[in-house]
């Protein structure tokens, strides 16, 4: 399954409950927080990833909205990512970056 069927899946289920005209771009990015933060109590105290199915639940919920939210804003969300990642590897060049946490900005030419 590719992330335009994923997508399918869950415009079809928001569609199926007439509740496209609640999924504004500002409302679903702010979803998308609100399911981040619920993702990070999970780690408020710990540094593992200690119940598994329920933080998969979390990471489901943000991927939904992140779905809708492309399908709202007309973003094709497997080139964007393509070409972030293209843009990623030219910031952080493996052989300049490699087991350092530093921001690009940070490490020399």
């Amino acid at each position: 399954m590719n992330i335009k069927e994923l997508q399918k899946i869950i415009a079809t289920f928001r569609d199926e409950r007439d509740w496209r005209k609640f999924h504004t771009p500002k409302n679903i990015a702010v979803s998308i927080a609100v399911e981040a933060g619920e993702l990070l109590e999970h780690f408020q105290w710990s540094e593992e990833c200690k119940d598994k199915k329920e933080v998969s639940y979390e990471m489901a919920d943000i991927l939904a909205y992140l779905l809708l939210l492309a399908d709202e804003c007309e973003i094709d969300l497997e080139q964007a990512f393509l070409e972030k990642m293209e843009i990623n590897r030219q910031k952080y060049p493996a052989h300049k970056v490699r087991s350092s946490s530093k921001k690009y900005t940070q490490y020399e030419d």
